[in-house]
């Protein structure tokens, strides 16, 4: 059975549990998750993790996001993007690249979003985007996010096309509509690609038509290892004997440098155990460890 990391190109229309299911089935695999949705609108990088792979999915989540992105402006929609009613109409002034820049870079840095109601954050076991669905609005906390590079790409009489590296959590349809905003209309998304999600930039991704073919001639997935994403934590290697105590769920003596208290744990013949932890005592707890069965 398989276990690792499938970087799927994520179609158009599909959502990314629809995505998800589709690989699962290629693949047999029930315990499979994907990392970080994409609206049904967008295409792009969706890590899937198959097998003992879904342990390490928190670190992939963490890891910041690149998009390419353009803005239709002078409309506003129900959902932010094409797949909502018409809500608003303003005309739009003429746009020079200069001044855009400028309003773009008031948008670099920490700040705080208020994640839409179209979204799958969860309010008393119910996504958000049901509610609204229902015509229900109800209040969202501002969360922080980070915005690290926003460069604009083309620029039309009523759009602008740009790129973005932005942290985990960051929503583009609230940012489309506040840069919209800034500019003296309303707006909202008309095209969204996810380029990579850190750590996998410059990583092939592969489609799930190209998953069916390869499927079909017999070929296994093109799957990164479990401990790719892991690269920025040090590495310690085991004796036979600690690895067997680690899998037992016992603690042994560790030292490591720098100032991370977590490792990626190898054993004797260099096969990844899992990642633990160094408490002050220097000992090294076990925190998610890879099953060998499948």
């Amino acid at each position: 059975m398989p276990c690792g990391i499938l970087l799927l190109d994520k179609p158009h229309g599909l959502s990314s549990n629809a995505a998800l299911q589709r690989v699962r089935a290629l693949y047999g695999r029930e315990k499979a998750g994907h990392v970080g949705s994409l609206d049904p609108l967008a295409t792009g990088m969706l890590p899937v993790c198959l097998g003992e792979a879904t342990k390490v999915a928190g670190d992939i989540l963490a890891g910041r996001k690149c998009y390419r992105f353009s803005i239709g402006l002078g409309v506003a929609t129900s959902t932010g993007d094409t797949e909502g009613a018409l809500t608003q109409s303003a005309p739009v002034a003429a746009l020079e690249a200069a001044a855009v820049q400028a309003v773009l870079l008031r948008f670099l840095g920490a700040q705080q979003q208020v994640p839409p109601m179209y979204s799958a954050i969860k309010r008393g076991g119910q996504p958000l985007y049901k509610l609204a669905r229902q015509g229900v609005q109800v209040p969202r906390a501002a969360r922080a996010i980070e915005i690290f590079g926003l460069v604009l790409l083309g620029l039309g009489a009523a759009s602008i096309e740009l790129e973005m590296l932005c942290s985990k959590g960051t929503y583009v349809r609230v940012l489309a509509q506040d840069l919209a905003t800034a500019l003296g209309t309303c707006g909202h998304v008309t095209a969204l690609r996810r380029l990579y999600v850190e750590p996998f930039a410059g990583e092939p991704m592969h489609t799930l038509e190209s998953l069916q073919a390869a499927r079909e001639r017999g070929a296994g997935p093109l799957l990164l290892p479990i401990d790719w994403p892991l690269k920025h934590l040090p590495a310690l290697r085991l004796t036979g004997s600690e690895a067997q105590r680690l899998l037992k769920g016992q603690q042994i003596p560790a030292e490591l440098e720098g100032p991370t208290p977590r490792a990626r744990i190898y054993d004797e013949q260099g096969r990844f155990v899992g990642v633990g932890e160094v408490d002050a005592l220097g000992m090294l707890q076990p925190r998610r460890l890879i099953s060998s069965a499948p």
